[in-house]
């Protein structure tokens, strides 16, 4: 009998990416995340909760996780140094 071996899965049923990626991935979730929320709370204080509210956050997003991935993409080298040059590396 011949064992299929099949990768492993993540959350949604999809294949996991290889490590290599990792670098990749977790600016893009990180810049996902702190858009979202930045911009959410910039766009209640300029507007309130107005008609369109939805419509105008949406838009603010995508404008700010259009600039924020590729920033993060480019500083996060410069991050890490910096993070190892204050903290204790194993």
């Amino acid at each position: 009998m011949t064992s299929k071996h099949t990768p492993p899965t993540g959350p949604l049923g999809l294949p996991k990416l290889p490590a290599k990626y990792a670098s990749v991935v977790m600016p893009l979730f990180l810049s996902v995340i702190m858009t979202c929320i930045i911009s959410l709370v910039s766009t209640l204080r300029g507007v309130g909760l107005a008609d369109g509210f939805l419509v105008l956050w949406l838009g603010s997003w995508g404008l700010s996780w259009v600039i924020a991935f590729p920033v993060l993409l480019l500083v996060l080298p410069l991050v890490r140094k910096a993070t190892a040059a204050v903290v204790q590396m194993p």
